[in-house]
């Protein structure tokens, strides 16, 4: 890990710099100069796609058959939008209720006298002791997502006001910005077709179907993006949505460096120094929090059902895959140190959530039983004459055409060759979720033949421009299993409540400075008043001394 100019390494501070920190606490927060990510956006708020996927170069080769052009260079698959009326009507309130409200308030004359019924004081509220995963992340409330997990590493004071105040992200100009690069970048691999949605199963079953024709596009063309994954940590289902997937190893000499260390172990590493924090220190969010060990890995290991390899090619062999996410920006700058641990995380959850979806490490049961889905039931006849329709104008790959992508073994739901084309047929097939799920592993082992091992270790981060979407940086950093678990663990002691939340250490209250929540965070108040005191035990030393 590199050491960038925000560490979390030590706070002692000299009498000047101490100083500076109070003055620092003491400021007013500027909201409208407010940073750009305070809490990470929440790209997994959606409760569902917004339409069905389907490879845009799919529909590139339509259009140029028939005429003796150059066949065109692929691009992608496309995505179907889905117009639910009958989920989440909107709330409205009667107007005839309204209007006889307003009539009664106007007609209480402030000037005569009116007998009020006695109304008692009601005591203060008791404070609501239930653990912030049982408000927030329970049934029927959303579950967990990649973002709740990896926002609290800003701080995890900051997400419980905005969880307890507003329930969610409130969504700034910069998270719309960003928004509106993310579809940008995602519209030139996936063309979006709006899919009606008559049941929950369909609606979830044009997700499964979305990520079967991803991973289709990420095999023909080389990457896809907005890949969505599930995974269960801890008993928690978590979701998120993976920014980008590509062969493109975006970092070979790191990926080198992590394969030679893996190949000649090194010596244990010399004791840290008494004032040095190692790994799991930098990410925990207060720098000084003991962290316990988390068996959210083994577990999922453990559950994965025995499917077999699709072949027995060595792991070395073949192709990895690589996760990029991408970040908006208005300045050049690039988040470093603590300032980076929410991507860092992400990116980490993310290799975990794919690594174990490739290896068909996640019990379907448990996902369907937490969102309330009957695995059994069939899909409605429109939803699949709406994903036919759409799929049978659109003509089958042609084995002639140029691909980024690497060669891989073809698997279909009968062992044989071929098939991803025929629509009717699989949905037919494959018609209910429990059934639309297994076809889903089994594009995953097409995609991922080594398993776990199909997913490279470098993970990507590139930051683009809020406005042009241009790219500015990027960042490459290693995925470590170790301390991702010891990040979670940790995470998850808080969202079960057997821990309070905390706020940032003292190195990081830069943070503060524009939070909306500072004046009112009693931790902020409190680094105030030690702050002081530090000031003024070092002014009486320094009396002392004279």
């Amino acid at each position: 890990m590199e050491q960038d100019a925000i560490s979390d390494y030590g706070s002692d501070f000299t009498p000047d710099e101490e100083e500076l920190l109070y003055s620092l606490l003491q400021q007013k927060p500027d909201l409208s100069a407010q940073k750009e990510v305070l809490v990470l956006g929440g790209i997994e708020d959606h409760e569902g796609p917004s339409g069905a996927k389907i490879p845009r170069m799919l529909y590139q080769r339509r259009q140029s058959a028939g005429s003796a052009s150059t066949p065109q260079q692929p691009t992608s698959h496309v995505a179907v939008e889905m117009a639910d009326n009958s989920i989440n009507p909107p709330n409205v309130e009667n107007p005839e209720s309204r209007s006889e409200r307003e009539r009664h308030e106007r007609s209480v004359s402030i000037e005569a006298p009116v007998d009020l019924p006695q109304v008692s004081v009601e005591q203060p509220a008791e404070p609501d002791r239930r653990s912030p995963l049982e408000r927030f992340r329970t049934k029927p409330q959303k579950a967990l997502s990649v973002t709740d997990l990896v926002s609290p590493s800003w701080c995890e004071l900051q997400y419980w006001f905005v969880l307890t105040k507003h329930g969610k992200k409130r969504r700034t100009p910069a998270m719309k910005r960003g928004s509106a690069v993310h579809k940008t970048l995602e519209d030139e691999v996936h063309r979006t077709i709006v899919v009606d949605i008559q049941t929950k199963e369909d609606a979830w079953g044009l997700r499964i179907w979305n990520i079967i024709q991803g991973l289709r596009t990420l095999r023909e063309t080389g990457m896809t993006r907005e890949l969505e994954v599930w995974g269960v940590f801890d008993g928690q289902v978590v979701n998120g949505v993976i920014d980008e997937l590509s062969y493109a190893c975006p970092d070979p000499e790191l990926e080198t460096s992590e394969n030679n260390s893996k190949n000649h172990p090194k010596e244990p590493p010399p004791p840290l120094a008494p004032d040095q924090k190692s790994i799991t220190d930098f990410l925990s969010p207060n720098g000084s929090q003991e962290l316990s060990q988390s068996n959210f890995g083994a577990a999922a290991a453990a559950a994965a059902p025995n499917i077999p390899p699709t072949s027995p090619t060595s792991k070395a062999s073949v192709p990895r895959i690589y996760i990029t996410d991408t970040k908006t920006r208005s300045t050049a700058s690039v988040p470093k140190g603590a300032s980076f641990r929410p991507t860092l995380m992400q990116l980490m959850l993310y290799h975990r959530l794919l690594s174990n979806m490739a290896t068909g490490a996640i019990d379907p049961a448990i996902v369907f039983e937490r969102y309330d889905l009957n695995a059994d039931t069939p899909f409605t006849d429109r939803f699949i004459a709406q994903i036919s329709e759409i799929y049978n104008d659109v003509p089958t790959p042609s084995s002639t055409t140029d691909s980024p992508a690497p060669s891989l073994p073809s698997l279909t739901p009968d062992g044989g060759e071929g098939g991803w084309d025929d629509t009717v047929s699989l949905l037919l097939a494959h018609n209910s979720l429990g059934q639309l799920w297994s076809l889903m592993q089994l594009a995953f082992r097409q995609t991922f033949p080594a398993g776990a091992a199909s997913v490279g270790n470098v993970l990507q981060t590139v930051y683009r421009h809020a406005s042009t979407g241009a790219i500015m940086s990027t960042k490459c950093v290693r995925h470590d299993d170790g301390a991702l678990d010891e990040y979670v663990a940790r995470e998850m002691r808080w969202w079960k409540g057997e821990r309070e939340a905390v706020g940032v250490c003292l190195e990081e209250a830069y943070k503060c400075g524009g939070c909306e929540f500072a004046d009112e965070c009693g931790w902020r108040k409190g680094k105030i008043e030690e702050a002081r005191e530090k000031v003024r035990m070092n002014r009486e030393r320094q009396k002392s001394k004279v």
